[in-house]
């Protein structure tokens, strides 16, 4: 059973939709969207190391950027195990939030 924790989740999906353009600022950018906060780039960097060292997300240095003074960027793209995470953390939520969950949030 692949477990991911919250903030690995949500960085991965942010990769997920951002494909070829998912880069520190970027991910970050579209974390605060889907969640509504804003998120520093300490809280996602952290899982984004764990998310590499899990092999669940690969990350590739761009070619250098003039307007960047000649830096290039690190890009991150989902692997297979990444997308399988996805999937199987998925699939663990609706098994866990059942008809029968019957949760009032009123």
């Amino acid at each position: 059973m692949i477990l991911l924790t919250r903030s690995e989740e949500i960085v991965l999906l942010a990769i997920w939709k951002l494909k070829d353009n998912a880069y520190g600022v970027t991910i970050r950018e579209q974390v605060s969207k889907d969640t509504g906060h804003e998120w520093s780039f300490g809280a996602i960097y952290k899982p984004l190391k764990k998310l590499v060292h899990k092999a669940y997300v690969e990350k590739a240095s761009s070619e250098p950027y003039a307007e960047r003074g000649g830096r290039s960027k690190y890009l991150y793209s989902l692997t297979l195990a990444g997308e399988k995470a996805l999937k199987e953390i998925r699939k663990i939520y609706k098994a866990v939030w059942t008809e029968e969950c019957k949760l009032s949030f009123d």
